[in-house]
């Protein structure tokens, strides 16, 4: 039986989480407590949001986030010629 992959949350539990990062929830657990990984508690469980992963797997690996493009300013439109 193939299970079907899910897109992950934005906001994840550990389970979750770690199955993203490929780690074990113990690490991931211990990474949240000491500070190490993006987390916050929301009552007494820690909860991880994707786009802080995703950021903090860039800035940990070396990747340059992009640059938002740069769109030329809009002209006011011109007033009508009488």
């Amino acid at each position: 039986m193939v299970q079907a992959q899910t897109a992950p949350r934005e906001v994840m539990d550990i389970r979750q989480a770690s199955e993203y990062l490929g780690i074990s929830g113990d690490t991931l657990y211990r990474y949240a407590s000491e500070g190490f990984i993006p987390a916050f508690k929301l009552g007494n469980r820690w909860r991880f949001k994707k786009t802080l992963l995703d950021a903090w797997m860039d800035e940990k690996s070396g990747v340059k986030p992009q640059a938002a493009p740069v769109s030329p300013k809009q002209k006011k439109p011109a007033g009508r010629v009488r």
